[in-house]
């Protein structure tokens, strides 16, 4: 019983210095790339004297193991994770995901071995059960992070409609490209507003603007921002009109939301299935056939 109670103690140690480590703090860093999006951003610096020993101990060793985490991993699967990193909005860097899928991995592995050590025996069950946590602490931070980024190709799918419409209409109106993208990005809260802020930061910077959207394109990764983008180059150096394409392009997301819409109701009664199989209907024949069952149950025994 007291291993257990040290375990579990041990447990929620790592996973306070997980939260800790991983919690996004205001640094230098986080001034610039608000800078960068155009917003304004204070640093207090007597924060960072308080937290000088986490600044100059714990991330220095955190950005070293990182560095070797990365230097030992395929190349491959690094370039992945870096990817899905740049689609989530890059809640943090490369190097603290794998130290904190490494500290992840440790805290399940150890949490299982303690489990065993507490059982008393060392049994067929209780491997399963290591190998269990072992690679759920594996796939644990992936899963997270891959949640992350549907979560935000989500949130940015449902403002493409919107945002497209505004774009033509601006566009229509008599402003050029990058005031009517400057203008959603007034309008337009959320990643995909954020995302064009820093397009536009990008292309007054002196950045071509074609390269620019391509490489919003590319971290947002949704593919029907892609297909707009698309489009926009292609009449941009074909000479064509840009607000016919624009018009097309919103007509054709109108479309499409339509179509996703309708796919979602048609979906609807196939997952509705399974809660009502396995958590409605066992309880409404215990209710409804419950008292029926007493009663025969009961006249069965009277008989007897």
């Amino acid at each position: 019983m007291l291993i257990l109670l040290a375990g579990i103690i041990v447990f929620a140690a790592i996973v306070l210095l997980v939260l800790g480590l991983t919690t996004p703090k205001e640094s230098v860093l986080d001034a610039r790339m608000a800078t960068l999006r155009g917003e304004t951003q204070t640093i207090d610096f007597r924060v960072a004297r308080v937290e000088s020993m986490s600044t100059r101990v714990m991330a220095p060793l955190a950005n070293s193991i990182g560095a070797k985490l990365e230097n030992l991993l395929p190349s491959k699967w690094i370039g992945a994770i870096d990817t899905m990193l740049v689609q989530a909005g890059q809640p943090t860097t490369l190097t603290g995901f794998l130290v904190a899928a490494v500290i992840c991995e440790a805290v399940f592995v150890s949490f299982g071995v303690l489990m065993i050590l507490s059982a008393g025996s060392v049994t067929q069950t209780g491997l399963m059960f290591l190998g269990v946590l072992s690679v759920f602490g594996i796939m644990g931070p992936k899963i997270w992070l891959s949640n992350r980024v549907k979560h935000r190709q989500k949130e940015i799918l449902k403002s493409l409609p919107d945002a497209f419409d505004l774009i033509t209409v601006c566009v229509e109106a008599g402003l050029g490209l990058e005031a009517a993208l400057a203008r959603v990005a007034e309008k337009v809260q959320g990643p995909f507003g954020e995302e064009l802020a820093v397009c536009l930061r990008e292309v007054s910077l002196g950045k071509l603007r074609r390269d620019a959207l391509r490489e919003m394109s590319d971290r947002i990764g949704v593919p029907d921002l892609s297909t707009f983008i698309s489009a926009v180059i292609q009449a941009e150096s074909m000479g064509t009109s840009i607000a016919t394409v624009l018009r097309v392009q919103a007509e054709q997301m109108r479309t499409r939301r339509r179509q996703r819409a309708e796919k979602a109701a048609h979906q609807a009664p196939i997952k509705m299935m399974f809660p009502l199989v396995l958590c409605i209907f066992p309880t409404l024949f215990i209710v409804i056939l419950g008292p029926a069952g007493i009663q025969i149950y009961q006249q069965f025994s009277s008989k007897g």
